[in-house]
């Protein structure tokens, strides 16, 4: 079986801002995206919206971290590639 591992979001909210922070721990690295979303003041209450766009905000951002080190991964592979053939 492949490994797993899970993906912890915690919320910081006001009335008027919802903050999500999700992290995810790959192997010996740890990634951590944020998210933000803000109610307009004449919109109503519901706080579920604002955790659902906040996770997805820091999602987004999470996964942009993680195609980042990938990328770089591949970079350094590539450049030892290079350097053994000179």
């Amino acid at each position: 079986m492949a490994p797993t591992t899970t993906v912890d979001i915690s919320f910081d909210e006001d009335e008027e801002h919802t903050d999500a922070e999700a992290t995810i721990r790959l192997r010996d690295r740890d990634f951590t995206g944020r998210g933000r979303a803000r109610r307009n003041p004449q919109d109503p209450n519901v706080p579920v919206v604002g955790e659902e766009l906040a996770t997805a905000r820091a999602l987004a951002d999470l996964s942009h971290q993680l195609i980042v080190a990938a990328a770089d991964q591949i970079e350094s592979f590539a450049g030892d590639r290079l350097s053994r053939n000179d």
